[in-house]
């Protein structure tokens, strides 16, 4: 048994796992790019975040096909919602019959569109945000959400490790890269919130607002 198998054996996952089961096929059947998938251990870790915060509001930053969503509804307080942002919407069959099986069509409300436009009209306050859409873009949606979310509140990134790209030596130049960079770098250096960077899966900004 890997140590990954046995962290997954003595956790608390998702329960909407028959909903997520579907997602996952049909992301590998449907895809070219599964690999962007949460998985059970980051769909877990959101799923578990979005039940301490209990969130009236989420905020969601690229959807894909949708699994990332079911694992943070799995918190939503009584009446609560989600705002999914997602610029492929030629995915909008697999999202909108995986929110159907999980029974969650009712509380998400899908904008399409580029995020960083969007933001400007998307209103908070919010409880629970999570990043996971244009890597050159990340910083640029931080200072567009950082004070639409109440104190208390919990935004997670995505990916912020990026292959361990951000920790090479060499300084990578290529704009996703760098973009993340930043990312980590602001947040970090931001005065209104307390962060912890952790290395799971591809790595992940846990960000608390002050």
């Amino acid at each position: 048994m890997t140590e990954e198998q046995y962290s997954l054996e003595h956790s608390s996952l998702p329960v909407r796992r028959e909903a997520l089961a579907w997602i996952e096929r049909q992301t590998h059947l449907r895809t070219r790019h599964s690999r962007m998938l949460s998985g059970l251990e980051v769909g877990g870790l959101l799923s578990l975040i979005s039940r301490m915060v209990a969130p009236h509001r989420i905020l969601e930053l690229g959807v894909f096909t949708g699994y990332s969503t079911v694992c943070l509804s799995e918190g939503l307080a009584e009446g609560g919602s989600i705002d999914s942002v997602e610029i492929n919407d030629e995915l909008c069959d697999i999202i909108d019959e995986g929110y159907r099986m999980a029974g969650i069509s009712d509380k998400v409300r899908l904008h399409y569109g580029d995020a960083a436009q969007l933001l400007l009209e998307i209103e908070g306050p919010f409880d629970l945000v999570y990043i996971d859409a244009d890597k050159r873009d990340y910083a640029l949606y931080w200072d567009l959400i950082v004070d639409k979310v109440r104190p208390g509140g919990v935004i997670v990134a995505d990916n912020v490790l990026w292959s361990g790209k951000v920790c090479d030596d060499r300084q990578p130049q290529d704009v996703q890269s760098r973009g993340i960079m930043a990312y980590n770098e602001k947040v970090a250096q931001d005065p209104r919130v307390r962060n912890l960077v952790l290395p799971l899966r591809d790595g992940l900004n846990i960000a608390v607002r002050l």
